[in-house]
């Protein structure tokens, strides 16, 4: 019999039970592609990790709510809950993302009561709070370094695991921080805080043009009232606005120290690999830390010397009618594994030959989604069973 892993060439083994013993790492940030398996890849993780030992908190950003439902939670929301039912000497929490409650948090803990209730009660901030692109992504790594100073302060976790946003561009979580921050402290905003002069309708032309990108927050109110709404919320924040950029380059820091690992998620498909392999370079680039690729929904076949040629023309050969129909149905149903099973190895021998040396772990394809915490452990157990 093969396994899943066994379509992964050259590539050495990811040791998942090492990476998650090692008390050295605090962080593991999960990254990869939409669809591709990284909320059910983090909470494994995270659950595998606790059951170990550990003292582990996992944050997702998928608003499905998937991850309450594998940990047998109601329901997650912005402070870690407890996961019931984790065996071993660890323990286990986890969060879901609250993008807009986050930013209120980041506020109220960088500016005066007074102060504070202006921004939050000003139009431009709410729109800007729940809608501007690259919020979410920017608030998940604001959260990712609240939990890392709790961590630190109170002990309250020895691991953190990240569930990354789903970006349609690759890595939008790195970049959000800095682009946020840039908009916030950047001269175009601070144009926008200077009283609108005579000629205001040229001002107001070169307003729309300038915020095209930004039209969804500043289409919800009209006119001169988008002035008003930004200059009062420029002039609440102007002391916040360092606050902004000394975040972003602390969050960057810590992405970047030796105590955080990433784990980039992908599928043995044309496209997600394309994205991993993306997200592999970008993160070499930037000097990120890469633990390695998992590749979920792997394809493992039962009958390797059985080619899915030999297999579709015995079938052809079966009476229709008979028993062997049966069989003939079964062979079909083989020579379908292993033509997917082979298309996968092109792909990742292809992936592998490219990334030399990035260690590899596997996920094999399940008949059903993961649903529980037994769900879970079996991902976790399939990951570590290549080490």
């Amino acid at each position: 019999m093969t396994h899943a892993h066994d379509v992964v060439p050259r590539a050495p083994s990811l040791d998942v039970d090492a990476l998650l013993d090692d008390r050295s790492i605090r962080v593991v940030v999960c990254c990869g592609a939409g669809g591709v398996g990284k909320t059910t890849t983090a909470a494994a993780l995270a659950l595998r990790a606790a059951e170990r030992g550990r003292n582990v908190v996992v944050l997702t950003i998928d608003p499905a709510r998937r991850l309450a439902q594998s940990l047998g939670l109601t329901e997650l929301d912005n402070d870690p809950r407890p996961v019931p039912g984790t065996a071993g000497e660890g323990s286990l929490a986890a969060m879901m993302l609250d993008m807009k409650r986050t930013f209120d948090e980041f506020v109220e803990s960088n500016a005066d009561a007074t102060r504070a209730a202006t921004i939050l009660a000003n139009p431009f901030y709410q729109s800007l709070s729940s809608s501007f692109a690259g919020t979410q992504e920017y608030m998940a790594m604001e959260k990712l370094g609240q939990l890392r100073a709790r961590a630190i302060a109170d002990q309250s976790w020895d691991l953190i695991v990240v569930d990354t946003p789903p970006s349609r561009s690759a890595l939008d979580f790195l970049d959000a921080p800095r682009r946020l921050g840039s908009f916030l402290d950047g001269r175009f905003i601070r144009l926008l805080a200077a009283p609108a002069k005579a000629g205001g309708r040229a001002y107001m032309k070169v307003l729309a043009a300038g915020f095209g990108m930004f039209t969804t927050v500043l289409g919800k109110v009209i006119g001169g009232q988008v002035l008003t709404d930004v200059q009062i919320f420029v002039g609440a924040v102007d002391t916040l606005f360092g606050g902004f950029r000394q975040r972003a380059d602390d969050t960057y820091a810590m992405l970047q120290a030796p105590d955080t690992a990433f784990v980039v998620v992908a599928a043995p498909e044309r496209d997600a690999l394309r994205e991993a392999s993306y997200f592999v370079e970008r993160l070499e680039a930037e000097s990120m830390p890469l633990a390695g690729l998992v590749l979920n929904r792997v394809q493992a076949t039962a009958l390797p010397d059985l080619d899915a040629a030999t297999s579709t023309a015995a079938a052809a050969r079966l009476e229709v009618g008979s028993p062997k129909s049966i069989t003939a149905a079964l062979l079909r149903i083989h020579a379908d594994r292993i033509a997917t099973f082979e298309r996968q190895f092109r792909l990742v021998e292809r992936f592998s030959a490219v990334h030399r040396g990035v260690p590899v772990a596997t996920i094999p394809a399940l008949a059903s989604d993961v649903v529980d915490l037994a769900g879970l452990r079996a991902v976790g157990a399939a990951l570590a069973e290549q080490g």
